[in-house]
């Protein structure tokens, strides 16, 4: 994290890159449960990016020695396509640990090439709808031990599923659906025993409200198009009661005009 700027307010995704450091430290060993819990819950707490640099200031990345860095300068905008999400980088996070509680990836984040996660007693969710790829093919693999994951796909990724259960399960039913071109194939693997590792696929939250966004707009359109259809169906309606009033007075007045008549035939004779 840089510190020329120790005061300006952290986001929730800062936090959120503080807390996979701290896991992957747990999972790696650097850090035992006590001490990851503390520093977990001043992550959480932690208002500001100076709140945040002490944190993970002892802690390596990748066995690098360099103390990791939460970037304050906003990243330039993604290629929403495919392509800009396979980055052939690496990831950034790699293990998921959850013993009697639980773990989370999501929003933006790099899937490894090898995402190794496991849950005894617990549960975890892996959300790759707003994720980035290390590469076009990768591998979650998920190790449930009376417990449960989750694993979220965006619509287009091709799921195949290669998981082992034991009086538990693999989810395959988003298996067999094809995937859109160049986007990436997600394989599910691993090992379930009393537990259940779960797959399914949603939009993300930006697709979620476009799509509300557009029924609702529908919706507006029907119910003008309905309105417009009433105001001319009682304006032809007005005409033609107009017309019936006119076709009234024209009979009206000669039927006046046939009684005169009569009565003055009857004065004259």
């Amino acid at each position: 994290m840089t510190d020329d700027a120790p005061e300006l307010r952290a986001s929730d995704a800062d936090r959120e890159r503080v807390a996979e450091v701290l896991r992957d430290a747990l999972a790696e060993g650097r850090l035992d449960m006590a001490e990851f819990e503390e520093r977990l819950d001043a992550t959480y707490s932690a208002r500001t990016y100076g709140d945040l640099a002490p944190i993970t200031r002892d802690l390596p990345v990748g066995g690098a020695g360099v103390a990791p860095r939460v970037s304050m300068t906003k990243e330039p905008e993604r290629d929403e396509g495919w392509a800009g999400r396979i980055t052939g980088g690496e990831g950034s996070s790699t293990w998921a640990v959850a013993v009697m509680s639980g773990f989370q990836r999501k929003g933006r984040w790099t899937v490894p090439r090898r995402f190794n996660c496991f849950a005894f007693w617990g549960g975890g969710e892996i959300d790759l709808r707003d994720a980035d790829f290390a590469a076009g093919e990768v591998v979650i693999n998920c190790v449930a031990i009376m417990g449960g994951m989750n694993v979220v796909v965006p619509p287009g990724v091709e799921v195949v599923v290669r998981g082992i259960g034991f009086m538990g399960g693999f989810d395959h039913s988003e298996e067999g659906v094809l995937g859109d071109p160049g986007a990436p194939r997600v394989i599910v693997t691993g090992f379930a025993f009393w537990g259940g590792v779960g797959v399914e696929r949603k939009v993300t939250r930006a697709e979620r409200q476009r799509l509300k966004e557009e029924r609702r707009q529908e919706k507006l359109e029907r119910r003008q198009e309905r309105e417009r259809e009433r105001l001319e169906r009682g304006s032809d309606r007005a005409e033609l009661d107009a017309s019936r009033h006119d076709l009234h007075d024209l009979h009206g007045g000669s039927r006046e005009r046939e009684l005169e008549r009569e009565r003055e035939r009857r004065r004259d004779s």
